[in-house]
């Protein structure tokens, strides 16, 4: 949903003075034209003073209200552990401001509809930071779908490794009441957003899935996989893992199709000509840009052109279904068995 009226310069509050404030948006803020970070809030005061002045932003607070009154927002982009998200989200949405969140939305499916009808409410634009949808292999494989060139899809595998050792302090994300859950909520949620939204958001009908929380029972998933069942028969897996041992992180998304198939990381694309496989891989597909923070400033190009008008953006109700999947990848796993939506 696009909020009213034209925007000549935006100002954007931060919440949330973390890692993915420091290494994705702040960085990509600080070169956009048009834009200017009036304030960095965090409970942590001083941490959000430092941040502002290395980043030569604005004030720094300690109260989201106090940013969102004083510093009179246009915009505020959420970077707070995952259970605050629900709350100032909406507290932003409220105040009149259009919001970017990071991922999750919420912690739950109820949490998620909650922030959807603020935003509905409010008549403010929502948009999750769902930063892979960005990436410009996505990008391109997402034009070969969208004209049919590879035909109904089949099978999407993907997945998402990283190697944290044992000893690695998790922090929050290792308190299912701060996270929402372990490994598959953190590197599973996006990847299935992903795959679901490269195949055009169908309906999941059945999940089956497996969780490893390690040798103590109270610790989130470390380990998981999960296989989704869609209509139209299109199978969906995803496999994710904090303990992958090897020779650096793995991030991967590969799809079949009735007349070809196709992956990311690198971008490949084959289709079915005269019999025979050919590739048919665009070049020039990736530029010289770190693909990390070129997803992020694409983003950001989006939701600003979507707050001045310049494009239409609709409520992202796809959340809903994407977090009634998690939770039923969660009851399954716990469960032992399959569970139907």
């Amino acid at each position: 949903m696009a909020g009213g009226g034209a925007v000549s310069d935006v100002r954007v509050g931060v919440i949330g003075a973390g890692a993915i404030a420091q290494i994705a948006h702040l960085p990509v803020l600080r070169k956009l034209k048009g834009v200017q970070v009036v304030g960095i809030c965090d409970s942590d005061g001083p941490k959000a003073g430092a941040l502002a002045a290395r980043f030569e932003t604005g004030r720094a607070y300690d109260d989201i209200e106090d940013l969102l009154r004083l510093g009179k927002v246009d915009a505020a982009v959420i970077c707070t552990p995952s259970h605050l998200h629900e709350a100032h989200a909406i507290s932003a949405l409220a105040a009149g401001a259009h919001v970017l969140v990071e991922r999750p939305l919420a912690l739950s499916s109820a949490g998620a509809a909650r922030v959807l009808k603020a935003a509905e409410r409010y008549r403010r634009t929502l948009l999750v930071a769902m930063n892979g949808r960005f990436r410009s292999d996505v990008q391109a494989l997402q034009g070969f779908l969208r004209g049919g060139e590879l035909g109904p899809l089949s099978t999407i595998r993907c997945g998402w490794h990283v190697f944290r050792h044992a000893q690695h302090a998790f922090g929050w994300r290792s308190r299912r009441a701060e996270s929402g859950g372990g490994v598959m909520m953190d590197l599973g949620l996006p990847m299935l957003d992903l795959a679901l939204w490269i195949a055009g958001t169908p309906v999941v009908q059945r999940v089956s899935a497996y969780l490893n929380r390690g040798p103590d029972p109270k610790q989130v998933d470390e380990v998981g996989a999960a296989h989704l069942f869609c209509e139209g028969e299109l199978s969906v897996f995803c496999d994710v893992s904090w303990r992958h041992v090897g020779e650096g992180e793995r991030t991967w998304l590969d799809v079949q199709g009735a007349k070809g198939s196709a992956s990311i990381s690198p971008l490949r694309v084959f289709k079915e000509l005269h019999g025979a496989p050919v590739d048919v891989t665009p070049t020039g597909a990736a530029g010289r840009e770190n693909p990390f923070s070129a997803s992020y400033r694409s983003e950001w190009a989006y939701f600003l052109a979507a707050i001045r008008g310049e494009v239409e953006v609709e409520l992202p109700e796809d959340q809903l279904q994407l977090h009634r999947v998690l939770e039923a990848i969660y009851r399954s796993a716990y469960e032992q068995a399959d569970v139907k939506l």
